[in-house]
C-alpha cells in the first residue's frame, strides 16, 4: 500500500476517533461539578482591583500572587 493510501485511512479511522474523543473531553473539562467557581474567578480578573489600583508585589495575597 502506498504512503498516502496508509496516511489517509489512518486519518479516517483512528484520527477521527481520537479527535472526537478529544472535543468530548474538553467538552466534559469545561462543564465538570465544580469548575464554576475557577470559571467566575477567572472571569472576573479584570475587575478586581477595580476601586484602588492594585498592591506592591511584596504586599499581595499568596493567592494573588502567580508566577
Amino acid at each position: 500500500m502506498d504512503t498516502y493510501g496508509l496516511m489517509r485511512q489512518f486519518a479516517d479511522s483512528w484520527m477521527l476517533l481520537f479527535l472526537t474523543l478529544f472535543f468530548l473531553g474538553v467538552i466534559f473539562w469545561v462543564f465538570r461539578p465544580g469548575s464554576s467557581k475557577e470559571q467566575r474567578d477567572s472571569a472576573n480578573i479584570i475587575f478586581r482591583h477595580e476601586d484602588s489600583p492594585a498592591e506592591d508585589s511584596s504586599e499581595l495575597n499568596p493567592k494573588e500572587v502567580r508566577e
